[in-house]
């Protein structure tokens, strides 16, 4: 697979099935497990595939069912548009925001606690817009705590990226549904993991929190629950193309 995305992998591989007469429309694709074990992927790559061929219009995943081939690809197919996907980024987040708690437990200030206790109380806010200012501020206080700007950098770039990236944004702007709420308490436990100073437990904390975004995420692009995120990005289907 070289350096190819993983999730790229699996779009182009089902791609090829179709386009050489294995699958045609109204076809039922393999179960989710087959084809990560096909491809030798885990579930979330298999997830964020199916849902990157849906926004496209070539498969539809129906809830109960399966997942059906409903649109063909052409040659102006290719998948750049799409860049980073939501699963890739929340992973690669756990990462690099788990090793940030950890230095920001040594470092952290008694003002900053008490910035970043005031911004979980913002996450709260009706208004999603202010809600979600709140926790990129919530995430970016923390890599301050740290006291390397090499990580606040590469923090406020993860951030960047999701509203910058097609994929990761349509499954990201769904993620406000039942059971997000929880954000609420896996944040005020980062902070009181922070104000211990210990870093073994500031790290668990980060990475306890953003394990349940990969899971919320898992959950809400269950098929019954895609149809409200495609609703959205019916209209750029005509400038949304597959391939580098």
């Amino acid at each position: 697979m070289k350096n190819e995305k993983l999730y790229r992998v699996v779009i182009d591989g089902i791609l090829e099935q179709i386009a050489a007469g294995r699958y045609v429309v109204g076809d039922k694709l393999p179960t989710e497990r087959m084809v990560a074990e096909s491809f030798s992927v885990a579930r979330t790559t298999v997830r964020e595939a199916m849902v990157a061929l849906e926004m496209l219009g070539i498969i539809d995943m129906r809830r109960g069912s399966g997942v059906y081939v409903v649109g063909l690809p052409d040659e102006n197919t290719s998948t750049a548009d799409l860049d980073i996907g939501a699963f890739e980024l929340i992973e690669a987040r756990r990462i690099v925001e788990g090793e940030i708690a950890a230095l920001a437990a040594r470092y952290v200030t008694d003002a900053q606690l008490a910035r970043l206790e005031a911004l979980v109380a913002d996450m709260e806010h009706p208004d999603v817009q202010k809600a979600e200012a709140a926790d990129r501020a919530f995430h970016i206080v923390v890599a301050e705590a740290s006291g390397n700007g090499a990580l606040r950098a590469a923090s406020e770039y993860l951030w960047d990226m999701r509203e910058r990236a097609p994929l990761a944004q349509t499954i990201l702007h769904r993620a406000r549904g039942p059971g997000y709420d929880a954000r609420i308490k896996e944040h005020i436990d980062i902070v009181a993991a922070l104000r211990t100073g210990d870093p073994v437990r500031s790290r668990a904390a980060m990475r306890t929190h953003l394990d349940r975004v990969i899971n919320h995420l898992l959950v809400i692009t269950e098929s019954d629950e895609i149809e409200a995120v495609l609703n959205r990005t019916k209209a750029n289907r005509g400038r949304l193309t597959i391939g580098d």
